[in-house]
């Protein structure tokens, strides 16, 4: 209570998550939510058995790292941080790379490959050495879809 008078008095808006097994699952689409908020964001970790339950009334929400239970709820924070905080505009060196991974679209990211071009008789697609920007854009689209569709159809 006493931090988010500190932050108010100071003209900052504050945002206390209370990270709990209990809480909403953290997905991409709430790490995205997250970096768009101006406010100072207050991660609250509990260790072993939890919380005092009077804690929840001072928070904004809960939130879940998945359906799984951690000794204490720091790395799930420190996923939450490194998530959140790669979205925030001028992180990244690439901030497309961050548009077009995993989740960003509700499909998987597309397979990658760097060079050789050939390594112990596998090969690079064509598409993606042609140098045809629009063929490179149809095969990572349609492998993004391949990819979810084998292995998270959930997503779809």
């Amino acid at each position: 209570a006493e931090q988010k008078e500190f932050h108010h008095a100071a003209g900052r808006e504050t945002h206390t998550v209370l990270v709990t097994p209990q809480g909403q699952p953290f997905t991409q689409k709430k790490a995205k939510q997250l970096s768009r908020r101006e406010a100072v964001l207050t991660l609250i970790c509990g260790r072993y058995e939890g919380f005092d339950e009077r804690i929840r009334s001072l928070v904004d929400e809960e939130i879940s790292g998945g359906d799984f239970i951690c000794l204490g709820g720091e790395v799930i924070a420190m996923t939450m941080i490194e998530a959140v905080s790669r979205l925030v505009p001028n992180i990244l060196g690439n901030q497309e790379s961050a548009e077009q991974e995993s989740f960003s679209q509700s499909l998987l990211e597309y397979p990658q490959y760097t060079r050789p071009a050939s390594y112990e008789g596998m090969d690079v697609p064509e598409e993606l050495i042609s140098g045809n920007h629009k063929k490179i854009a149809e095969w990572r689209k349609e492998q993004a879809l391949v990819r979810t569709k084998k292995r998270r159809p959930d997503l779809l």
